[in-house]
């Protein structure tokens, strides 16, 4: 998702880093470059697989305004809209003419991994630890992948440490993040074409249904990235 997630101006003291001398650099410029951007426009690739098995793949283009505001226009294999204006979340599918909404602080973010884009999270905030994934390969030569373990996993009653894996270009750039979602499923984003500030009109990130939309309160069994 959907449409998620998503790192850090100086790694903080507290986060447990990996050894490499390269990656406190690595990830304090991903920060500092996503940091310094009032708004964000990528395309993505949505990837959703259940042990070891491609699923399903969407792709389309994300937007993101600071602070907290999203928009996740899917164009394949179907036309939906994932928006977070800030205080709801939705999700719009035309052909349904239904648009789901909950209250963001109630909803289940799978995209907290790419907090950063919307709220300046810092990794120190984000992870409790981040280290390189020598053991996954990137997408590119030249890349690098990173572990990072979340905190808000580790806060929940119950909760299990989750290592969500991000890879980062030569340029500082977010090209992938793979989320795994427990019981052998995983979401994996990819982002290619990033333009930094540029001009996004803010009803960009503002729901404004037709006369003939339903508005369905409740969770979001159809949000992108959720579905089976």
């Amino acid at each position: 998702m959907g449409a998620a997630l998503v790192t850090a101006v100086c790694v903080a003291p507290q986060v447990g880093v990996a050894t490499g001398a390269s990656t406190p650099a690595v990830l304090a410029a991903l920060e500092e470059k996503y940091r310094n951007a009032a708004t964000l426009q990528a395309t993505f690739l949505e990837r959703y697989s259940e042990n070891g098995k491609q699923v399903r793949v969407e792709a389309g283009t994300a937007y993101f305004l600071r602070p907290g505001k999203m928009r996740w226009e899917y164009e394949q294999p179907e036309k939906s809209v994932f928006l977070v204006d800030g205080k709801y979340v939705w999700f719009y599918a035309p052909a349904d003419h239904t648009a789901t909404r909950m209250p963001t602080k109630k909803s289940e973010d799978w995209r907290t991994p790419i907090a950063f884009l919307t709220t300046g999270m810092k990794l120190s905030k984000l992870c409790s630890s981040v280290e390189l994934a020598k053991d996954a390969k990137p997408s590119l030569a030249g890349d690098e992948v990173y572990r990072c373990v979340l905190r808000a996993a580790e806060d929940k009653p119950g909760g299990r440490p989750q290592g969500v894996l991000f890879e980062v270009t030569s340029q500082n750039e977010l090209a992938r993040i793979v989320v795994p979602q427990g019981a052998g499923t995983q979401i994996e984003f990819e982002f290619k074409n990033w333009l930094w500030n540029p001009a996004l009109p803010r009803t960009l990130f503002t729901f404004e249904p037709s006369p003939t939309t339903v508005i369905v309160n409740g969770l979001l069994p159809e949000a992108p990235g959720m579905r089976q």
